[in-house]
């Protein structure tokens, strides 16, 4: 490098003179050091500058599949890099006035994401991954298929309660689909983790009202009361799909296979 740069992993500087590798798609800049712990998969930069404070989660994907938003590509990266020994991983709150300013950044930032490497409590890194799914107009389960995933949760027979529920999946927006089934195989790591213990039944508490949410933007105070339980039973029956099913979607090896 000619002037000194932050490594986009680690977050350390690459000095003058130093070798670094840039990565022809996303432009990310490393340490050869650091080259094993580069996301996968590679999510090209948006042209624009910044992501809107606001959107459904299209308006944050790339224009290339798999269509996952960098800034959830990143935050699991990092979650999976230093994460998976502690234990309420995602149940654990992260201190919330970081959460804001980190989730301000990386909005502002848009592709050019800054390296979450110096972010000291990883709960943070968590925090925000949940509250930029939470701040979406629309959830990843969308309003017009929110009855039919939470009916085929209900389905008592699990053979046809997977080939529904598969069968659903395949009918969600492109990027919806997508970052969800990377964030299947993240949080079925995340179950895999002793130190964690966090099981299907815990994350599955913790995501269903994020990742299922309510049937419109302006649920009534039943509606609230009524979908909780049944968004918790959608996350643990998408959880118990085979995970063969999730990587499909990604069309590419994913890092880290589970057992």
């Amino acid at each position: 490098v000619i002037r000194p740069e932050p490594c986009g992993i680690c977050g350390s500087r690459i000095r003058f003179g130093k070798a670094a590798i840039k990565c022809r798609q996303c432009q990310l800049l490393l340490h050869p050091k650091c080259q094993d712990q580069c996301p996968s998969p590679c999510v090209p930069r948006p042209h624009h500058h910044a992501w809107p404070r606001e959107g459904v989660l299209a308006d944050f994907a790339p224009t290339v599949p798999p269509l996952v938003p960098v800034l959830v590509l990143q935050c699991v990266t990092e979650v999976e890099r230093r994460g998976l020994t502690e234990t309420g991983l995602y149940r654990v709150p992260g201190t919330e006035p970081l959460v804001r300013e980190w989730k301000r950044r990386l909005l502002q930032a848009g592709g050019a994401l800054p390296a979450l490497g110096s972010v000291d409590n990883i709960h943070v890194v968590c925090g925000v991954l949940k509250d930029f799914l939470r701040g979406l107009k629309e959830p990843l389960v969308t309003f017009s298929l929110h009855s039919a995933f939470l009916q085929a949760a209900d389905i008592p027979d699990d053979a046809a309660c997977s080939t529904t529920l598969c069968h659903l999946v395949s009918k969600l927006p492109p990027a919806n689909r997508d970052t969800l089934a990377f964030l299947m195989l993240h949080l079925l790591r995340v179950s895999h983790s002793p130190e964690c213990k966090m099981d299907i039944l815990n994350l599955s508490r913790v995501f269903g009202p994020t990742l299922v949410g309510h049937g419109s933007a302006n649920p009534t105070p039943l509606a609230i009361m009524e979908d909780t339980p049944r968004q918790c039973k959608v996350v643990a029956q998408l959880l118990s799909l085979p995970p063969d099913f999730w990587r499909g979607f990604l069309r590419t090896k994913q890092e880290n296979p589970l057992p």
